[in-house]
């Protein structure tokens, strides 16, 4: 049973606003530059888990960092692990060459191989020399564990899938909740999913903008923070969640900026997420897979004729004092920082606002979290 999608507002429609800096103008992920997202969601059967039939609550998420073919204008990446029970696809390769020649694809976890597939197919019909005159393709997939209300072993994410989220893939708001990749997922005992948001930043007379996408299916009610405050000290009647619903989980972070930096100082971004993590209530358990992916859409390489990749020479300063540039640098990397923390910090609770109740196999229900009394207490001790 599925609650109406219309009741669902994001955190900051209930007047309750984590972190200090401006958001963009979605105030979303898809407000970098060159960013496009696209779900597909797939929802059918009730009642008990016949593995390999249903009942199916799962789907593929697709983040395109930019449109421009990929995998022959790969952008400048890093991958940061903060806990590693993960089934990830590509990322040693982003984490060793800090490249990202991909689409980054979401999904239920023993779907990865499947959706790997039809990513390699998509990808081929643009660039049918892969593998023969140039180089191969290294397809990034992440994922998280979608069992408790998914048929699981039935991996019902098909090529189809795949390309539809491929190709509707917009730079509108991001759909968020239980959609796409984020269908089936749980986090702290209520109904989790995909969440995004996003941070603008001024520099040098310069706009720039850092935007966080999560999928959330962790964390313990118990330790759910709601921009700062425990979540029993604004709903103290809330039950404690059935034994099932307490196991390890995890969360991808993926954070996407028009600011064109390189793999180093994205991997010192990406460090930050679990900040942001922390503040919501994560503790990155033993059994939980915590991957953070960062890239700048505007940092790109371009592969030669022959597949070889052409690296772009630095230009050295031009005079200044050297002193002066790295406190330059500096202070917007702490700016970059404070936005990468306040943006996943905002792109879970977001996840968390915006997923209705959803029951799945085997009668199992993640409820939508208590959005409306949550936000009226929250209000009442703010204002009081």
């Amino acid at each position: 049973m599925k609650e109406k999608k219309s009741k669902r507002r994001r955190i900051r429609e209930w007047g309750i606003i984590p972190g200090m800096l401006p958001t963009g103008e979605l105030n979303s992920i898809t407000d970098v530059k060159g960013v496009e997202v696209g779900h597909s969601t797939i929802i059918k059967g009730e009642g008990e888990l016949i593995p390999g039939e249903g009942p199916i609550r799962t789907g593929v998420t697709a983040i395109w960092p930019h449109r421009e073919n990929i995998y022959k204008n790969p952008v400048a990446a890093s991958l940061y692990v903060i806990n590693g029970y993960g089934k990830a696809a590509g990322v040693t390769q982003i984490q060793e060459f800090g490249r990202l020649e991909s689409p980054i694809l979401l999904t239920g976890t023993l779907n990865v191989g499947r959706v790997m597939d039809a990513l390699i197919d998509y990808i081929l019909r643009d660039n049918p020399e892969i593998g023969i005159s140039s180089s191969s393709f290294n397809p990034v997939v992440l994922e998280c564990n979608d069992g408790y209300l998914n048929d699981l072993q039935g991996r019902h994410v098909k090529s189809q899938h795949v390309h539809r989220a491929l190709i509707t893939a917009s730079a509108d708001k991001v759909a968020e909740g239980e959609i796409g990749a984020g269908t089936g997922m749980v986090s702290f005992g209520f109904k989790g999913g995909i969440g995004s948001a996003s941070r603008k930043l001024s520099w040098a007379n310069e706009e720039y903008c850092l935007g966080a996408l999560v999928l959330s299916n962790f964390g313990r009610r118990e330790e759910l923070r709601i921009a700062g405050i425990p979540l029993y000290n604004l709903a103290s009647d809330i039950p404690s969640p059935k034994e099932e619903e307490r196991k390890d989980g995890s969360v991808i972070v993926l954070l996407a900026t028009d600011l064109p930096l390189d793999n180093f100082r994205l991997t010192r971004l990406a460090k930050r997420a679990q900040l942001g993590l922390a503040r919501v209530g994560s503790l990155a358990d033993n059994g939980s897979g915590e991957y953070v992916l960062a890239f700048s859409s505007t940092e790109r390489h371009q592969r030669g004729p022959e597949g070889q990749l052409k690296i772009r020479a630095k230009k050295p300063a031009e005079g200044g004092n050297k002193k002066s540039a790295i406190k330059s640098e500096g202070e917007l990397l702490n700016k970059m920082f404070q936005a990468t923390v306040e943006a996943t910090e905002e792109a879970v609770l977001n996840s968390l606002f915006m997923s209705a109740s959803l029951r799945g196999r085997d009668g199992n229900e993640a409820q939508g979290l208590p959005a409306e009394k949550i936000a009226s207490n929250y209000n009442q001790l703010w204002q009081s």
